[in-house]
């Protein structure tokens, strides 16, 4: 980690860019200090390019929300390889600090749902770990409300976040912008507009709107906060209905306590796209689509069943959805 920390110094200091994949970083401007690669969960993945401006404003905006003070540490839990992961490490330049480990004491962490699932439900560190948190953040990916609740019974200050690579991780804390950030809806999609935002992409195509940040996410605001309604990776439509996948999942998971159970699509002549789940576990189709049916209507009715040996994650955490509709196609 030392040695990364270094390289990622130089990068903020108008060094060579630091890439998290194998690019050539001659070849971009030399205002980029970072090139991190995109998931690839909704389409193939874009070469996001980061200014040390952005990260910085990024790391200054999360600490003046946070009343961060010099001195206090992050817990580093996620992958470098990451938006959220590099930005624990700028946060950490930024006061003075290296980050821990789970097993050392922190002011603050950054964790994915799944992350956070597991520390209720069966990791004993690291539910011990967050509770002596200040504050933890938790995002890419939708947080169920009901795990949230548990959490913050158990002593977790959590706060909600959204973002992504293209605006150095998260702006929007708990429904409200960070310090310089603005949001409004254009065309059902989330706007974002503020200094963290990336300088494009390396392949082009960075989709900017006057001076707006077009997200491919919907959402609405509701009392001056933002409501994230669907993500880009989320939202299906089978015969012509549109279906939350986190909800389902998220809904099924609670219900039979297991996170190994995901909601997918495959492509199908008849809905269009048709919903299916892949678990781990010994549960019967009917008994999944009863319970589906009765909480969110008929057309959440699943209609495929798939029982997998190990469910398959992108670096952050996130379900593959593509690789199990390629797999079980």
């Amino acid at each position: 980690m030392p040695h990364f920390l270094e390289k990622l110094l130089l990068a903020l200091k108008d060094g060579p860019a630091l890439s998290t994949a194998a690019l050539d970083v001659d070849q971009v401007d030399p205002k980029v200090a970072l090139i991190v690669k995109t998931s690839g969960s909704t389409g193939n993945p874009k070469s996001v390019l980061l200014t040390s401006q952005s990260l910085i404003a990024s790391a200054r905006a999360s600490h003046q929300y946070l009343s961060a003070s010099p001195g206090q540490r992050w817990s580093l839990l996620l992958p470098t390889t990451h938006i959220a992961g590099i930005n624990v490490l700028v946060r950490s330049i930024e006061l003075g600090t290296e980050p821990v480990g789970v097993d050392s004491q922190a002011e603050f962490s950054a964790i994915v749902p799944t992350q956070l699932h597991r520390a209720v439900h069966s990791d004993r560190q690291l539910l011990e770990h967050l509770q002596n948190c200040r504050a933890v953040l938790v995002g890419g990916a939708r947080l169920d409300s009901e795990l949230k609740k548990r959490a913050q019974d158990l002593g977790i200050n959590v706060i909600t976040t959204y973002g992504m690579s293209e605006t150095s991780g998260g702006v929007i804390y708990d429904g409200k912008a960070l310090d310089g950030v603005s949001f409004q809806i254009i065309d059902k999609h989330i706007a974002l507009r503020g200094p963290q935002i990336a300088y494009g992409y390396l392949e082009g195509g960075f989709p900017i709107k006057d001076g707006w940040f077009i997200t491919s996410d919907l959402g609405f605001i509701q009392d001056g906060a933002l409501v994230v309604e669907a993500r880009a990776d989320d939202q299906i439509i089978s015969g012509g209905e549109n279906i939350s996948l986190s909800a389902i999942e998220s809904y099924l998971q609670s219900e039979y306590s297991n996170p190994e159970i995901v909601a997918f699509a495959k492509s199908d002549a008849e809905w269009g796209e048709k919903l299916c789940i892949a678990t781990t576990s010994n549960i019967a189709l009917d008994e999944i689509r009863s319970k589906l049916t009765n909480r969110f209507g008929s057309h959440t009715s699943p209609k495929e069943l798939v029982r997998v040996s190990d469910i398959p994650y992108l670096s952050l955490g996130k379900p593959d959805r593509r690789k199990l509709s390629d797999d079980h196609s």
